[in-house]
């Protein structure tokens, strides 16, 4: 699942579709209507899916 995220997060982070996916809607919303924060957010978010830090909304990694 994570390197189904991380690539899903490479191509359309700036959409914020890996968030809708883990359940974060709120900051999936926030990435659709900033761009991913400005594409600052969408970079972190794929560094921490390769990393193996992400989580979803309950707090447990994503394996």
């Amino acid at each position: 699942m994570r390197w189904v995220l991380a690539v899903v997060a490479f191509f359309f982070g700036m959409l914020g579709i890996h968030r809708f996916a883990v359940g974060k809607i709120g900051t999936g919303i926030l990435y659709l209507f900033t761009g991913g924060l400005f594409g600052i957010g969408a970079l972190v978010d794929f560094v921490m899916l390769l990393c193996g830090t992400f989580t979803d909304v309950n707090g447990n990694q994503i394996k």
